[in-house]
């Protein structure tokens, strides 16, 4: 006679696993009832899910963040679609792998991956099968951690896309909950400008340099067009020049003119820029960079309407009031 699963054995595997009811029964019926192969059967299911759709963009999710006595971390799973992201079950297992990494105070996303949760099975063998489960491509995608006291964290707007965590250097939960919510608003590269890393001051020079020379080449173009008797704005790409000529805004000796004047102008300058004069800018649009994204040095969003920087805010709750460390992760390319 052919396995019937009872209820309770569907029940029971369903517990374990997650797995929808139809998923169970028929894992069961084909593991004629052997809760091992069964399990093993919708692991599989949601391993071949997870290989068909790998060129799948996972652009929604949930991220959770939680602290304990010395210790916070956060966790982010994505999925396919926000009406999965939204399912309890989902929040569900991601809150478990949180707690998880949290219990174990794991130190990277390799460990999380590797945590047992309650039904016995690894967080990453969990994603597979709520993979398999949905139909969707998952991934754990992100692990944050900060070790030590006077942490304080935030979800914002309890979405479950954005979270944040916050250390500082004394007991302050008050001004902790401000700078993280800061953290989430104005999304910032770097603590102070001595952790932005080399690489990236390098770029950010690379392109503020050629800005800068870009900009003074453009303003000495504009000049003689205008001293041509021409308006700048009618001629500023080729494109343009096109239709305005065809709207009969400008002349073909205008046009032809603007074009000698863009050429030859634009190589004599650009062949005599100061390069003291280009530094000295593309250095102060560093400084610029700097304030408007590293922590420390940021507007503070969340004050009494003054206009002052986070760290002068912390030092007006308290004069020896600092920030040791953030963690950011957001599931928007932000």
């Amino acid at each position: 006679m052919a396995y019937k699963p009872s209820m309770d054995d569907i029940k029971k595997l369903r517990s374990m696993t997650g797995a929808g009811l139809g998923d169970v029964r028929k894992s069961l019926i084909e593991a004629e009832g052997d809760f091992d192969k069964a399990k093993d059967l919708l692991r599989e299911r949601g391993l071949a899910i997870a290989a068909k759709r790998s060129d799948r963009e996972t652009s929604n999710g949930c991220v959770l963040v939680k602290k304990v006595a010395g210790f916070a971390a956060m966790v982010a799973v994505k999925c396919e679609t926000d009406f999965v992201a939204a399912g309890k079950d989902f929040i569900d297992m991601v809150q478990q792998i949180l707690d998880a990494a949290v219990a174990a105070k794991a130190k990277s996303i390799d460990e999380v991956k590797a945590l047992k949760l309650a039904n016995g099975e690894d967080a990453a063998t969990a994603v597979q099968q709520r993979s398999g489960i949905t139909g969707e491509k998952m991934e754990l995608d992100g692990y944050n951690f900060i070790e030590g006291d006077n942490v304080e964290v935030y979800d914002h707007m309890n979405k479950h896309t954005l979270c944040t965590m916050v250390q500082l250097n004394k007991d302050n939960a008050e001004a902790g909950h401000k700078v993280a919510m800061q953290v989430a608003a104005m999304k910032p590269v770097a603590l102070d400008e001595a952790s932005v890393p080399q690489s990236v001051k390098d770029e950010e020079l690379k392109v503020a340099i050629e800005k800068t020379k870009e900009e003074q080449v453009e303003r000495q173009v504009v000049n003689a067009i205008k001293k041509a008797g021409i308006n700048p704005n009618l001629v500023d790409s080729d494109d343009h020049i096109e239709s305005n000529m065809a709207k009969g805004w400008l002349t073909q000796e205008e046009a032809d003119k603007a074009r000698e004047i863009k050429k030859t102008v634009g190589e004599q300058a650009a062949a005599n820029l100061k390069e003291q004069m280009i530094q000295n800018i593309a250095q102060g649009r560093m400084k610029k960079f700097f304030k408007e994204n590293c922590l420390v040095d940021q507007e503070f969003q969340f004050g009494d309407g003054d206009k002052i920087s986070v760290s002068q805010w912390l030092k007006n709750q308290d004069k020896d009031l600092t920030i040791v460390d953030y963690k950011r992760f957001s599931l928007s390319a932000d």
